[in-house]
Formats: structure tokens, sequence, C-alpha cells
């Protein structure tokens, strides 16, 4: 009965990826291995005992197997960051409209021949972004719009590939955690839901309008709403990657460490806000309203702020009070994450923390400057067309 239970000790001795079975006062080594065959009878680990109602085993994660995971996570977010820049390119090249359905795998094959080619064009002419903007357009035109959209979608489904596949491996192979379970079934869902808000904002620009003859566009609230999501996919599974590949440095609980904390977290939510006023503005064109800086045309303070009744719709809906927002978010955000950087010089914080409060900097600069050039640009081509 013992030679059942127990392996024998000279077999085991010096494997240090084993662990006994040993009494409940003895205690639990960890263990760096996924799995180690034995015969029959035999158990490697206190975690791969089987359970006496005969369910199975169970295996715990090794390090090498949290790396796996963490360096899954890492390129998960990499491809949601991708998505997010090409749904910005197709944004700006209002291509967004072209595809009028939506089908998980018919439309994975795009048109052919110049038949089906020209059935998707007459499909795309029932609908308002061609009967009031894009009337004259050809089907080359409409091609280049097409395939925009096309590659939009093609990259969110690699996105859904990437998550739900792997991670269906990894819990196969009982490499994940139970807390880990639960974070990967949320980014799972996460994405699956991203998806049908993606279609779900799409469909919002191709309704007719009986009372309005502006040119069409998605619902700015449903934009907002799938830019956030996205951005919450992309942090969440960042945050996760580098909380498995990097190790945790332990510093003292000082008060200077504690505000710059709360600090770091006020201005992650802030910089967060202003990201979704930026799609409230790409959703109403209102970057398009006044194109000049610091001040607002003529004014600091524009008089058509509060145009819309009641007061609060002003702030979702009015494009000049929309752009102020913007600014006015956009400048206090460079400002926090300016503080947030001469606060972490003042305390001892490990050397990639340093690196990540520069990099953080000069990032916010970047766009800044990036930025400010657009609009003299802008700028300047509406003057030369005033003096045409």
């Amino acid at each position: 009965m013992q030679r059942l239970l127990f392996p024998p000790f000279r077999a085991l001795k010096g494997m240090q990826c084993l662990q006994l079975l040993a009494p409940r006062a003895a205690p639990r080594a960890q263990c760096d291995c996924i799995r180690c065959p034995l015969r029959p009878g035999q158990y490697s680990t206190i975690s791969e005992v089987a359970l006496q109602s005969g369910r199975g085993t169970v295996s715990l994660p090794s390090k090498a197997a949290e790396r796996v995971v963490g360096r899954w996570l890492l390129v998960c977010s990499g491809t949601v960051a991708g998505a997010v820049i090409l749904g910005g390119v197709t944004r700006l090249t209002e291509s967004g409209l072209s595809m009028v359905d939506w089908h998980l795998i018919k439309e994975m094959k795009p048109p052919t021949s110049q038949e089906e080619w020209e059935a998707e064009f007459q499909r795309y002419q029932q609908f308002p972004e061609f009967k009031i903007l894009n009337h004259d357009m050809t089907l080359t035109e409409f091609k280049f719009i097409w395939y925009m959209e096309y590659s939009h979608r093609m990259w969110g489904r690699l996105v859904g590939l990437a998550y739900i596949l792997p991670a269906a491996y990894f819990w196969r192979k009982g490499w994940l955690s139970r807390g880990m379970k639960g974070r990967v079934l949320a980014l799972c869902g996460l994405v699956c839901f991203q998806g049908l808000l993606g279609w779900y904002m799409v469909k919002s620009g191709l309704e007719e309008k009986s009372d309005s003859h502006d040119i069409p566009r998605v619902s700015q609230y449903r934009l907002a709403a799938h830019l956030g999501s996205a951005l919450v996919l992309y942090c969440a599974s960042l945050w996760t990657s580098l909380s498995l590949l990097l190790p945790l440095h332990k510093l003292p609980e000082t008060r200077p460490l504690l505000r710059l904390r709360r600090f770091a977290h006020g201005t992650a939510g802030l910089v967060f806000l202003t990201a979704l006023s930026g799609a409230f503005v790409a959703g109403l064109d209102a970057g398009l309203v006044y194109n000049s800086f610091p001040k607002m045309g003529e004014s600091w303070i524009p008089e058509d702020l509060f145009t819309f009744s009641p007061i609060l719709r002003n702030v979702f809906e009015n494009p000049t009070m929309v752009q102020f927002d913007h600014r006015i978010l956009g400048i206090t955000s460079v400002t926090a994450i300016t503080v947030l950087y001469f606060l972490s010089r003042r305390i001892p914080l490990p050397r990639r923390t340093k690196m990540a409060a520069v990099t953080l900097l000069a990032l916010a600069y970047t766009q800044g400057c990036v930025l400010f050039n657009f609009i003299f640009k802008i700028s300047d081509l509406d003057e030369g067309i005033r003096n045409i």
C-alpha cells in the first residue's frame, strides 16, 4: 500500500522539480515544472494528486508558462493598438460606411469579378452616404474606401483569433491560474463585444434620416463607446502581460510614493477621458469648426458654446463645445503628465519606472506638436482659399 501511494525515495532524491506527497505539517515547496511523467499510482507534486472522486488532475502553471502567457498578451495588446490606428485611418479616409452589411464568415471573401464589384457598388448606392456625399463616386474610388473598411474588419477578426485560440490552448494545458482564467475570460468577452459594438456603430451611419440633409455620420456616442472599449482592452492586456513578465519591485509605502501613485491613477483617467472626447470630435467633425490656436476664432471663449437646449446636450452634440472641451482636456492632460514627471524625479524609483515617466512625457509633447502643426496647416489652407 505504501509503494502505491509513495514513490521510492531514491528515485526522487536530487530532482528539484518534484515534491513528495508530504504530511500536513511539512512545508510545500514551489514547483517550476509543468508535468513530469511517473508510473501509474505515483504523484509528482501535491497539485497533481488525483481527486478521490475521480475528477482527474490539476496542474499549476510554472514560471515558464507564465512567461509564455505574458508574451502572448503582449502581442495581443499590440494587435489591439494596430486596430485602433487602422480604425483612425479608416475614419480619416471616410471609408467606414462603404460596407453596408455584416457577416462573420461570408464577408471574409472580397469581390473578385467585375459583376461582384458592381453588385457591391449598387448596394452602397442605396444608402445615405452615396446619395448625399458621394453621388459622383466612380467604381475605382469605391474600391479604395471598400478595401480600407475591409482591412479594418479583417484585422478585427485577426485580433479575435489572437485572443481566443491561444486562450483555449493555454486553458487546456493548465497554464492559467484561477485568477488568470477570470482575466482571460474577461478579455475574450471584451473582444467579442468590441466586434458587435463596431457593427452597431456603423449601422447608425446607414440609417435614413428624413429630417436631415447633413453629411451622414456614425453616432458619436457609439464611436466613443467603440474607441473606449478598445482602449480598455489594450490597457488590460498590456497591464496583465507586464505583471507576468516583469519582476515586482517592493518599495516602502512612504507618503510621497502613495501621493505619486494616486496622481498617476488620476492622470491615466484624465488621458482616457481626453481620448473619449476626441471620439466625439471625430464623430461630429468638430475639429473643422475652429482651426486656430490658442484662440478659437477671434475670442478665447466662443459665443456659441450653449446654443443647444437643454444645456447638457451641448457637451455631447454641439461641435463648438465638443472642440472646446477637447482642447481644455488636452492641455490639462499634458500639464498633469508634466507634473507627474517632476514628482517622479523627487522619489527614488526603479530604473524602468523612471524610463516610463520620461517616455510618457516625450509622447505627450510629441502629440501636442503634431496637433499644433496640423492646426496651423489647416489654418494656412483656409487662408489661402479665402484669398482666391
